[in-house]
């Protein structure tokens, strides 16, 4: 194990990702250098499945040294654990905050985004026509997302296809605005303060909910005008431009991160250190004890709501009250995979092999 801030850190993504814009976001406020390897918008994607073994086909993914973080709510809370405040790397979240209040709000807005259905509403209002413009592959691909099986099926059973989503958008318009106003009608109310808890400069819970907005105010054609708009919530949509003015100022400080193909990102990660201790499987865990989990057989981990037909296998090395990790690997050698124990799942793999 080695320090984190001498490890190299590579982030999987593409460009147009509202996730991964989360942890962009959240890299560059808090000036922590990294690599990227953009991948396709859809699957598949070699560069993870075949070089690195892993299945998981949801954008982003972070490793830190030879350890790979799934899910951007633990990519996040790895970050502020490995990376705490300094003045090299200003904090962001309200971990070591004084005041309840501020942890309480910044993993509710969390929950929010992302188990809330407050993203999941914003990208129900994709313009019909901007899906109809990336064609047939991009609509199945997103029916596999979210977990359909488009064999034998036409695009139209896709969730994302046009006819879906321009019966959806209403009620989608409706449900985002609900939250649009919560914000402009409590605390961004009066005028009073810049940022969400009232704080000089934007803090994590701003972020929770500002790469939501952003991504959806950006896309044009996306907000109806007559039930989402600056006109209507003027103080919302000025709060998400002081915040994308502010993410423009550190990203020229930080500088651009250096673009890596899929060959050298694989064998930056396999010949790092690991950025964590090996971890142990909690004997006590309700789980563990039911299932009967040990350290080192193999097991298959998914996610439990989007991506979950791509199950990853590898050998359990540590399971606690908020992770899993797996050891698994492709042709470029060994990693350890972390997964949140929230919208995760774990179980024996029943006889399979693990990828080593």
């Amino acid at each position: 194990m080695a320090e984190a801030s001498n490890l190299p850190i590579v982030l999987y993504h593409y460009v147009h990702s509202p996730y991964s814009r989360r942890i962009v976001w959240y890299l560059t406020l808090r000036q922590i250098p990294y690599k990227q390897c953009f991948q396709p918008n859809i699957l598949p994607r070699p560069d993870l499945k075949e070089k690195l073994g892993i299945a998981y086909r949801r954008i982003p993914l972070l490793s830190i040294g030879r350890d790979v973080y799934l899910d951007t709510r633990l990519i996040i809370a790895k970050l502020e654990h490995l990376f705490p405040a300094s003045a090299a790397h200003p904090g962001l979240g309200a971990g070591s905050s004084a005041d309840p209040e501020h942890r309480l709000l910044e993993a509710l807005l969390s929950r929010l985004a992302t188990d809330g259905g407050f993203f999941r509403r914003a990208s129900q209002l994709l313009p019909p026509q901007l899906i109809a413009q990336r064609g047939s592959g991009f609509v199945r691909d997103r029916a596999d997302l979210v977990g359909i099986d488009m064999n034998g099926r036409s695009d139209a059973a896709s969730p994302f296809s046009a006819e879906s989503l321009e019966a959806g958008r209403p009620e989608a318009a409706v449900e985002l605005r609900q939250v649009v106003e919560l914000l402009e009608t409590t605390v961004l109310a009066g005028g009073r303060r810049d940022w969400l808890l009232g704080t000089p400069g934007p803090r994590l819970a701003d972020l929770e909910v500002a790469w939501v907005l952003q991504w959806v105010y950006r896309i044009p054609g996306a907000l109806p005008a007559d039930v989402i708009s600056k006109a209507l919530f003027p103080k919302v949509f000025a709060w998400v431009e002081r915040f994308e003015r502010l993410v423009e100022e550190k990203r020229a400080q930080l500088g651009e991160p250096q673009t890596v193909k899929g060959d050298e990102a694989a064998a930056i990660i396999v010949g790092a250190p690991y950025a964590e201790s090996e971890a142990d499987v909690d004997a006590t865990d309700p789980v563990v004890a039911a299932e009967g989990l040990k350290k080192g057989e193999n097991v298959k981990l998914w996610p439990t709501d989007w991506g979950h037909l791509h199950k990853d296998s590898g050998k359990l090395v540590g399971m606690d009250k908020t992770e899993y990790v797996i050891e698994t690997g492709g042709t470029a050698g060994s990693i350890r995979v972390h997964a949140p124990r929230h919208g995760f799942k774990v179980c024996k793999a029943a006889g399979d092999a693990a990828r080593l």
